[in-house]
């Protein structure tokens, strides 16, 4: 499982971080929100001939929700243009709510915000292809590239090697490895030369005027690891520690202190401080504005469950919430029976148990709209790990190393494994695992934008992916 979800993470990485370009890397980041607010401020211009205090105000909360940006340079162009359209129609449609409800929208000529909405995506799916053609010539411009070499020819450093070469904004050539073990025993062969053992790394590096040392050995070397630094301290490359993520499975991984000493985090949920205001506020906005437009509709379905089949009309189920504590999540009843027992058997195809209304309302989702009212209460999130019945939950934490980890944060209406294909039922040991895989992955990459792009992409799977929805 842990090997499993290090690819899903590697294939999801978007940024290169400390190996790309610096230059190229402060463009990416700032590219987003600069075009956005540009935009935003050339329409305000064409429309209404100046900038006003209102278009200043929504120019800073875009700025706030789109930095640091996405990268896009190694994506294929359809990719890039689906990611931009789809982000874009999210934010502005919060916007746009936001600003109807607050009354915001009445400071707004009223074409102003209808051009910008189709500008702003024209605009940054420009500017990133300009910056995809012009990025050689920045790179070319800063002379050659900055050498690297590996300390630790095992699986993390290989990886790494082969990400560095790969990738072409990198701007940084892997010179070769160092190890202390025989050639054989590296245990994959590969292009990268080993150039010597451990204890000549240093004198390599001062006079090879090395600039990068990625140090990848195990986490059992420590001696070897604190010998290694020492003798580096005499030379002028940036080092980095490579963790052995093949070990352990970090979730938002990153370093803090307490009390003044240092502690790395291996395990945390991203929603603390800041982030879970942010998480925690957006539910409550869109959970409202989405029960009041759907409320018609939610009482229509009601009076239909009542009158088509005997039952309550609400099906309550205990599920299992942050931090593992049970849960009573709400739906509207599919089934002629409703199981909350140690066994609960999910829904099949032709599952006789589902009404035939209840297949329509399953087909569209429709079931899930008063888990909003959970989302409410505080009990779940509009976006996150879709919670399973306890029975289920006890069987999969079993098997699946890592389950309960998607415990860490509030189970959703909706999630990053069901926007990728695993909507409805899990059926095998294999289709839960990657399910698992996602939910973890979204853990480790969440932001708002993240959760915006999960719910367009939601509204489109409904509509028009209803299969395994049974």
């Amino acid at each position: 499982m842990s090997q499993y979800v290090a690819n899903v993470t590697f294939r999801k990485a978007t940024r290169m971080g400390a190996a790309r370009d610096q230059l190229i890397s402060m463009i990416e980041i700032s590219l987003d929100p600069i075009v956005l607010v540009l935009s935003l401020w050339a329409v305000a211009m064409l429309v209404e001939g100046r900038v006003r205090a209102p278009h200043i105000m929504l120019a800073v909360v875009v700025f706030s929700l789109t930095f640091p940006g996405p990268s896009y340079l190694t994506h294929p162009a359809g990719t890039v243009a689906r990611h931009i359209i789809v982000s874009w129609l999210a934010m502005f449609g919060l916007l746009f709510a936001f600003g109807y409800f607050s009354g915001y929208l009445n400071y707004f000529h009223g074409d102003l915000l209808l051009v910008w909405c189709g500008v702003a995506p024209a605009c940054q799916l420009s500017a990133h292809f300009l910056l995809r053609l012009a990025a050689p010539s920045i790179l070319a411009l800063q002379g050659e590239r900055r050498r690297v070499v590996v300390a630790g020819m095992n699986e993390q450093g290989i990886e790494l090697a082969r990400r560095l070469t790969f990738d072409p904004y990198s701007h940084v050539r892997v010179v070769g490895f160092f190890d202390d073990r025989a050639g054989e025993r590296v245990g994959e062969r590969t292009d990268y030369a080993m150039l010597g053992k451990l204890s000549g790394l240093a004198g390599f590096v001062k006079d090879n005027q090395i600039e990068l040392v990625y140090v990848s050995l195990p986490m059992a070397s420590q001696p070897r690891i604190v010998s290694l630094l020492d003798e580096l301290r005499d030379t002028t490359a940036s080092i980095y520690f490579v963790p052995d993520i093949f070990i352990t499975d970090l979730i938002q991984g990153r370093t803090d202190s307490v009390g003044g000493l240092p502690v790395v985090s291996v395990c945390e949920t991203p929603f603390i401080g800041l982030n879970g205001m942010l998480k925690r506020a957006s539910d409550i906005v869109i959970s409202l504005l989405i029960l009041v437009l759907t409320s018609p509709l939610l009482l229509v379905m009601a009076m239909a469950v009542k009158l088509t089949s005997p039952g309550p009309v609400i099906f309550m189920q205990r599920r299992y919430g942050v931090d593992g504590r049970e849960i009573i999540v709400y739906k509207l009843r599919t089934m002629t029976v409703s199981e909350d027992n140690a066994t609960v058997e999910q829904a099949q195809k032709d599952d006789l148990r589902v009404t035939l209304l209840g297949k329509w309302l399953r087909k569209f989702s429709i079931d899930e709209i008063p888990q909003f009212v959970n989302v409410l209460q505080g009990r779940m999130s509009i976006i996150g790990p879709r919670p399973h019945a306890v029975a289920h939950n006890e069987l999969y934490r079993k098997v699946i190393k890592g389950y309960m980890l998607r415990h860490k944060v509030k189970p959703g209406i909706t999630g990053w494994a069901q926007v990728n294909g695993l909507r409805g039922e899990t059926d095998t040991l294999e289709k839960m695992t990657r399910r698992i895989a996602y939910d973890l992955d979204y853990l480790r990459n969440w932001s708002l934008k993240l959760d915006l792009y999960i719910i367009a992409k939601t509204l489109w799977v409904v509509a028009f992916n209803t299969k395994n929805t049974y």
